[in-house]
């Protein structure tokens, strides 16, 4: 069926309100995004790592989830929801089950880049029938902004303070979703809250329809650990694509595919400019560090466009 935006607007919550993540988040968009690409009809069930949305969106006895929900430990949440899928297809079969399922994994960097990703990489290689979406908002920021793999190089972080001695992070972020493409499972997507949601939600829709194992990244800011104002995270996510810093792209069954290739390419510092962490960067005499910051970049942008050529 063709994508059509007004339909997908108009869809019943199914991540409502009454939760408590902090103004500006990005992770109560993309969970609502998540949940109105399910057609409607199809139920859900959502394993959820150990995060700042777990402790925010279900606080028993309360919930903002309207589908069947499971919090899972930081380490094993994609392992706990292909042992889901798996007793689902044998209870499909034998006629126990009649309802028709989806299968959803939802984790932060920490959980998914980190403590998780031995559980991630396994449940995508076992060829489970479920998506993993991770929502990465670049830090472990539910236990105080310690520094993630996922945590870009120069970043202020609470293990990786920037000072006289150090300029942030001194490691490169990893580059999740390559490897995950590497695992040559069906569908691997880089999304992020763009103006009306509509890539995050062709690709949401996209996984979730795909047979087998599917993976979706999701750059998800966080206005306490990224340090910005809440109404300035629509302008971060588009920053963060218009600079290249977080491409649009899909991997479909080993194909490469650029989703957007923005009219003139902007400045890394563009992006940079708007959060607190990396202030020190436009310092005099650090000026070097948005240099080197530029050239990662440039250099991961143009290995893009050769493999979505």
């Amino acid at each position: 069926m063709a994508y059509n935006h007004k339909i997908e607007l108009n869809k019943p919550e199914r991540f409502v309100g009454g939760h408590r993540l902090c103004a500006g988040c990005g992770a109560g968009i993309v969970s609502r995004a998540i949940m109105r690409a399910l057609d409607e009809g199809d139920r859900a069930v959502i394993c959820n790592a150990t995060s700042c949305l777990e402790v925010s969106s279900f606080i028993y006895p309360y919930t903002a989830w309207e589908d069947s929900y499971i919090h899972s430990a930081f380490e094993n949440a994609a392992a706990t929801c292909g042992g889901v899928e798996a007793a689902y297809r044998a209870a499909k079969r034998r006629g126990k089950v009649k309802d028709h399922f989806k299968f959803l994994t939802i984790g932060g960097d920490g959980g998914t880049y980190d403590i998780g990703f031995q559980s991630l990489s396994g449940a995508m290689e076992r060829g489970h029938d479920m998506v993993y979406f991770c929502y990465d908002n670049e830090a472990y920021m539910n236990t105080g902004i310690q520094r993630s793999s996922a945590t870009p190089r120069f970043a202020n972080a609470t293990t990786t303070p920037c000072g006289t001695q150090s300029e942030g992070k001194k490691q490169n972020k990893k580059d999740l979703t390559e490897i995950l493409a590497a695992h040559h499972i069906p569908y691997v997507a880089q999304t992020t809250m763009l103006g009306n949601l509509k890539d995050l939600h062709k690709k949401a829709h996209k996984a979730i329809y795909t047979e087998g194992p599917a993976f979706v990244n999701i750059l998800s800011p966080c206005p306490r650990g990224w340090q910005y104002a809440p109404e300035n995270l629509p302008q971060i996510c588009r920053m963060a694509v218009e600079t290249c810093v977080w491409p649009l792209y899909e991997v479909i069954d080993g194909r490469w595919y650029l989703s957007y290739e923005p009219k003139k390419k902007l400045p890394v510092e563009e992006f940079m400019r708007l959060q607190g962490r990396f202030k020190h960067c436009f310092k005099p005499g650090n000026e070097w560090t948005i240099e080197e910051a530029q050239a990662y970049v440039d250099e991961n942008w143009e290995r893009l466009l050769e493999k979505c050529h």
